[in-house]
C-alpha cells in the first residue's frame, strides 16, 4: 500500500497500543487491584485515555486520513479501504469531543465503579447518585457534542451499534413485545412443569469451573490465547485477538450462573479469537458491534449450551463431576435448565424474559437522558415499571435499580445491544444450519468446529469493516429481525411447557 496509508497504520497502531494499555488496567482494576487503589488509577486511566485521543483527534492524523483515502481506491470491501472509512467515521465522532471533556469523563467513571460496587454490596442506591448524576448530566453534554437526528438517544446508541436510530430499536423492541408477553403468559400458566431444584443444591466451586473451563474448550476457546478469572460482574476484553481475557462469577448453591455465564463470556472471546490477523494491531481488529457480539455470546450460551442435543453428550461428563446429579434424566435436566419465570437480575434472566429486561432499560435510560426522570427518581421508576413487566417488586436496590455496573461505566446506550443480539444470534445459527445441516448433530455428538467455522468465516474474521447491519444483509439477505427469534422461543418453550 501507499505510503501515506502505512503511515496512518503505523500512527493507528501506537493509539491502538494506548487503548489496551488502558484495556489491560481496566481488567486489572475489577480482577486483582486493591481497593486503595482506586485514586491512582483513575488518574492512570485518564492520563493514557488524554494521549490516546489527543494522538486520534489531531491535525495529523486527519490529514493521514485524507492522504490516505486517495490511495486506497474505492474498493468498498478491501481491507486498505473499510480500514480508512471506519477510522474516518471514529475520527469524526471523536474530533466532536474535547480531550478535557474524555478526560474528565474518564476519570469520573474510573472511580464511580468502586462506588457502584459498595452501593451495590449495601443495597443502598444514595451511595451512588450523586456519582451517577454527574455521569448522567456528562453523558447529556456528550450527546450534544456528538449530535443526533431523531432523539438524543441515538448518538449514544450509535456509540455501539453505527447506523442504527432510537426510533428503529423502538420499532424492533414493540415488534416482538406482544409476543413475548403471550408466551410469558403461557407459561405462567404451565409453570409446574418445569421444576429447577436440582441445579439449587451444594456444588462445589472448584468442581464447577473445572467442568465449564472443559466445555468452553470444547467451544474452540483458545485457552493459548485466553485466559479465565474472576469479578463481580462478568465480562470479556481483549489486548489482542492473542490475548483475549474473560471473567465469570460462581454461587455454590446454583450451578447456572457460573456455567451459562462461562459459555456466555467464552462466546464474546471465540469472536475476538476469530479476528483476522490481518487486522491485528489495527482499529479494525474488534467485533462490528455490541449487537453482533451479543450474538455470539447467547448464540453459545443459549442455542448451543441450552440445547438438548449438547446435553445429551455434555450430561454424562457433568454426573461424573457431581454424582448428586446420577438420577437425574436427560428431559428433567434439559427442562430445569431452561425454566422460565420472571427474575429481578437480569444476567439470570431465561430467554423468554430476557429481552424486556432490555426494554425496562431502554425506556429509563431515555428518560434519563431528556431529562423526564431524575436521577434520584431512578429506582422508584425502576421498581414500577419491573412490576408493569414482570408482576413483581426488586427487594432491594441491588436486586433493581444497582444490578448494572454499565451506568458507572458510563456506557448509557449499551443495553439495547443485549437485545438485539438475541435476535441475530437465531437469525445467524439459522443460516449456519442452512449452510450446514449437520450441526445440530455434531453438537450431540461433541463436535462443535463447523458452527465455529462457520462463524470465523462469515462474521469474526472481518472485524469491524462492515456494520452490523451490512453483516447481516450480507449472511442472512435481510436486516435485523424478531420473527426468527419469536418462532424459536415459541416452538422450544411450548415443548418445554406443553403449550
Amino acid at each position: 500500500m501507499g505510503t501515506q496509508y502505512d503511515a496512518l497504520v503505523a500512527r493507528l497502531r501506537d493509539i491502538h497500543n494506548l487503548n489496551m494499555a488502558s484495556s489491560l488496567l481496566g481488567w486489572d482494576q475489577q480482577t486483582q487491584m486493591p481497593a486503595g487503589g482506586v485514586e491512582a488509577r483513575a488518574s492512570q486511566l485518564a492520563t493514557l485515555s488524554k494521549l490516546s485521543h489527543e494522538m486520534f483527534t489531531s491535525d495529523e492524523t486527519g490529514q493521514l486520513l485524507e492522504d490516505a483515502a486517495k490511495e486506497v481506491g474505492d474498493d468498498y470491501d478491501s481491507d486498505a479501504a473499510s480500514m480508512v472509512r471506519v477510522v474516518q467515521e471514529d475520527y469524526d465522532e471523536s474530533t466532536k469531543l474535547p480531550t478535557e471533556w474524555v478526560t474528565e469523563f474518564t476519570e469520573l467513571t474510573s472511580k464511580a465503579d468502586s462506588i457502584w460496587v459498595k452501593a451495590r454490596q449495601d443495597a443502598d442506591f444514595s451511595q451512588f447518585q450523586g456519582t451517577l448524576e454527574r455521569i448522567v448530566e456528562m453523558v447529556r453534554q456528550k450527546t450534544e457534542l456528538l449530535g443526533y437526528d431523531d432523539h438524543p438517544y441515538t448518538a449514544l446508541l450509535n456509540q455501539y451499534e453505527r447506523g442504527i436510530t432510537t426510533t428503529q430499536v423502538k420499532q424492533i423492541f414493540d415488534d416482538h413485545k406482544p409476543g413475548l408477553i403471550d408466551l410469558i403468559a403461557g407459561i405462567t400458566e404451565n409453570a409446574d412443569q418445569v421444576d429447577d431444584s436440582i441445579l439449587r443444591r451444594p456444588y462445589n466451586v472448584d468442581k464447577q469451573r473445572d467442568f465449564g473451563l472443559k466445555m468452553i474448550e470444547a467451544y474452540g476457546f483458545d485457552f493459548n490465547r485466553g485466559y479465565q478469572a474472576i469479578s463481580v460482574h462478568p465480562f470479556c476484553t481483549h489486548f489482542s485477538s492473542n490475548d483475549v481475557r474473560i471473567t465469570t462469577r460462581f454461587e455454590s448453591n446454583f450451578l447456572n450462573p457460573a456455567l451459562f455465564g462461562m459459555m456466555h463470556e467464552a462466546g464474546h472471546g471465540m469472536y475476538e479469537q476469530g479476528i483476522g490477523q490481518n487486522l491485528e494491531g489495527t482499529p479494525l481488529a474488534s467485533g462490528t458491534s455490541l449487537g453482533v457480539h451479543e450474538s455470539q455470546s447467547r448464540m453459545w450460551e443459549n442455542l448451543v449450551g441450552r440445547s438438548k442435543g449438547f446435553w445429551s453428550w455434555a450430561l454424562p461428563q457433568l454426573k461424573e463431576t457431581f454424582p448428586h446429579l446420577e438420577s437425574v434424566d436427560l428431559n428433567t435436566f434439559y427442562k430445569a435448565i431452561n425454566k422460565s419465570a420472571p427474575s429481578f437480575i437480569r444476567v439470570e434472566a431465561d430467554e423468554v424474559n430476557y429481552n424486556l429486561h432490555i426494554i425496562l432499560r431502554f425506556e429509563i435510560e431515555m428518560d434519563l437522558i431528556t431529562g423526564d426522570l431524575a436521577v434520584k427518581d431512578a429506582p422508584e421508576a425502576w421498581n414500577t415499571k419491573f412490576e408493569e413487566f414482570f408482576g413483581i417488586i426488586p427487594t432491594d436496590d441491588a436486586k433493581g435499580v444497582l444490578q448494572d455496573v454499565h451506568w458507572s461505566y458510563g456506557i448509557q446506550g449499551y443495553f439495547p445491544t443485549y437485545a438485539l443480539g438475541n435476535l441475530l444470534s437465531v437469525q445467524y445459527y439459522n443460516k449456519a444450519v442452512e449452510a450446514h445441516p449437520n450441526i445440530p448433530s455434531d453438537i450431540a455428538n461433541g463436535k462443535f468446529d463447523t458452527l465455529l467455522t462457520w462463524l470465523n468465516e462469515n462474521i469474526h474474521q472481518h472485524g469491524r469493516k462492515f456494520t452490523s447491519d451490512e453483516l447481516t444483509q450480507k449472511i442472512t439477505g435481510e436486516s435485523i429481525q424478531s420473527r426468527d427469534y419469536l418462532d424459536y422461543l415459541t416452538t422450544k418453550y411450548s415443548d418445554i411447557y406443553g403449550l
